[in-house]
């Protein structure tokens, strides 16, 4: 079942062309959640448009695996989580499938983002998700994530060229939780899209394999499925990262494998 309502994005109007298998139409900035096969919903998941924009540190203040800059042109809408993928979230997936309950470290589950999940886990997830929906779930690319996170920004971050005061969770961006520990999801104003916590908290599990400059990379809003694919590419920061490492071309990567206390994710749902 997919539940589709209007946000307090009104400004985003513009219907996308493709619909969902149930041919029901959606537009830019609205919240899709569907249904679980016990009732209960999904992650929240915002429509974001089509669009080409500037891939990369254009700026010339980043590391040289943000480089080259280039021009992406993703020509479908898709959905993306508003937030983080919660350990509420993660545990119903864990609990229905008989899996241990991954490690909170101390710092409480429920709407924090989950924590100490690998790639695997990520993926396992999503095929879950959508198993139970009759949708398709899964990581986002590289592309998507920073196209996502900007929605239409040209700066460092979502809000201007300097981190300034409590707009993330990080080392330095003047939260309550900052160099101590994950937020939970929300605490910051989203995006001109309504996303949450594109900067910080969390660095987020995309689905490129690692390549240490762009060259060559997909232009066309795709995940990059080659180079090495033992390690997964991190977008995003997090909770004990510097502002210097939240800005929105600032590129990670970790082996697929590693379970750690800054490594989440969130997923798109196709249309």
């Amino acid at each position: 079942m997919l539940v589709v309502s209007n946000g307090a994005l009104a400004q985003f109007l513009s219907a996308c062309d493709e619909g969902n298998k149930g041919n029901t139409r959606v537009a830019v900035g609205q919240l899709i959640q569907d249904k679980l096969q016990d009732g209960s919903a999904a992650p929240a998941m915002i429509v974001v448009p089509s669009g080409k924009f500037t891939m990369g540190d254009a700026l010339g203040v980043g590391k040289y695996y943000e480089k080259p800059a280039h021009e992406v042109s993703i020509t479908h809408c898709f959905s993306i989580g508003k937030y983080s993928v919660t350990f509420a979230e993660f545990d119903q997936f864990t609990l229905a499938t008989g899996k241990p309950l991954v490690s909170e470290y101390k710092w409480g589950r429920n709407t924090r983002p989950v924590i100490n999940v690998s790639l695997s886990d990520a993926i396992e997830f999503a095929h879950w998700l959508s198993a139970q929906t009759g949708q398709r779930y899964r990581l986002p690319s590289e592309a998507e994530r920073e196209y996502a996170a900007r929605a239409g920004s040209q700066g460092r971050y979502i809000w201007g060229d300097e981190v300034g005061h409590n707009n993330a969770n990080c080392n330095g961006c003047g939260s309550a939780w900052d160099r101590k520990m994950t937020a939970p999801v929300g605490q910051f104003g989203a995006n001109a899209w309504g996303l949450h916590d594109m900067h910080g908290n969390v660095w987020e599990l995309t689905a490129d394999c690692w390549n240490f400059t762009f060259d060559n990379a997909p232009t066309d809003g795709s995940a990059w499925r080659e180079g090495d694919c033992t390690r997964s590419v991190l977008r995003g920061g997090s909770w004990g990262d510097t502002p210097f490492d939240l800005r929105a071309t600032t590129r990670l990567r970790s082996f697929a494998g590693t379970r750690t206390i800054v490594i989440g994710f969130r997923l798109v749902r196709e249309l």
